[in-house]
């Protein structure tokens, strides 16, 4: 039997958490089955449940029962935004190995704090970043570091969903400013993560952001002030020397899951989409005049590692399959492997200055240097 594992919190990503941690052994073999020790969640009663239900030997109401449980040595935090640092800084300070959902925290001082507390540690820490598990964006990070597109000069990144543009939306803690920023770091922390691995660090930006509602009703019948922005845009600078321009809104009707990415290079360029996420679009300048167009290429077994889930080619996975990577590949680095594809605390922490850069952008209408 594998590490004892705690999750805290049960709902859409908790319930993600546990799936990758109930399949992770089945899919990779080269990694001991966890065991699923306990489950927290806000109510002992909802602990219980949710615990009998994913599969977890006990549940309980209050989370700082997984930090002092002996049995567990790797916590996922899965709880609101607000909750994150404190949470993973107790599990960190009492030696657990750490699973933090996106964003880092809702300030600057609280993820410089988890980042500290990683370090003094010496336990693994990471976030979770699964879209960068995709075998196709790994396969575009090779593309890119082989030369095939040439030197990148422009990146357009975007992310829409809809979840948010109704008008009628009830008031919840996503709008409240306790959450963070809205967009920036609900949504931003996405695009950037995968600009993070795929390209390098942003060195300048300029960003702006608005509110399509300034009120969003109660349950109590009232119409509340909306805390957050739930639309977002940057012009950025890269440490490589390309330009950028990010774009995120969580009110964009008809999008459902969007992650577009758009890479040009002096040789060709990339296009990818997360609602399409089992294709690649490749185009190369150096193709015969004639035979110039993009190629789409379907995920399959030779892109690593499909080959884990799937034996086939262009069958496709989906998001929860993603997290199960990032499971294997958070095992991974806890045994001790420098290789792990992961997004620890340390390139977290890059990633939460950007999103805090922008704010402060966003705020005194100017270019900014991170």
């Amino acid at each position: 039997m594998g590490l004892g594992v705690g999750l805290i919190g049960s709902g859409y990503m908790g319930k993600c958490h546990a799936l990758a941690w109930t399949s992770v052994a089945t899919v990779f073999p080269d990694v001991d089955r966890p065991r699923l020790v306990a489950l927290a969640d806000v109510t002992p009663e909802m602990a219980r449940q949710q615990a009998q239900a994913f599969g977890f030997e006990k549940g309980t109401g209050d989370w700082h029962d997984l930090v002092s449980d002996p049995e567990i040595s790797v916590i996922s935090v899965a709880a609101p935004n607000k909750f994150h640092a404190d949470m993973t800084v107790a599990a960190l300070e009492a030696g657990k190995h750490v699973w933090c959902e996106k964003p880092m925290a809702t300030s600057l001082e609280d993820a410089t704090r988890m980042r500290d507390a990683a370090r003094q540690s010496g336990r693994t820490a990471i976030l979770g970043y699964n879209y960068i598990q995709n075998p196709m964006l790994r396969l575009a990070r090779n593309v890119i570091a082989e030369g095939q597109i040439g030197a990148v000069n422009h990146i357009r990144l975007e992310m829409d969903e809809d979840f948010m543009a109704d008008r009628a939306q009830p008031f919840s803690w996503k709008s409240e400013r306790a959450s963070g920023y809205g967009a920036l770091d609900d949504f931003a922390v996405h695009p950037l993560s995968l600009l993070s691995m795929l390209h390098g660090r942003i060195t300048s930006l300029v960003a702006d952001v608005a509110k399509p509602y300034a009120k969003r009703p109660t349950k109590e019948g009232n119409d509340r002030p909306v805390e957050t922005h739930d639309i977002a845009q940057a012009l950025f600078r890269t440490e490589a020397g390309a330009s950028g321009v990010l774009m995120v809104n969580r009110s964009a009707w008809g999008r459902k899951g969007r992650i577009a990415l758009q890479i040009f290079g002096a040789k060709g360029s990339l296009l990818f989409d997360q609602e399409r996420m089992n294709e690649l679009h490749i185009y190369s300048a150096e193709d015969p005049t004639g035979l110039q167009g993009y190629r789409t290429i379907l995920a399959a077994p030779g892109h690593a590692p499909y080959h884990h889930f799937i034996p086939a080619p262009g069958h496709g996975l989906g998001f929860n399959e993603l997290k199960t990577i990032e499971c294997h590949e958070l095992l991974k680095a806890i045994s001790g492997d420098s290789d792990a594809y992961i997004v620890d605390f340390e390139r977290g922490l890059e990633i939460e200055r950007v999103v805090h850069a922008m704010a402060r952008s966003a705020q005194t209408s100017t270019w900014i240097d991170v």
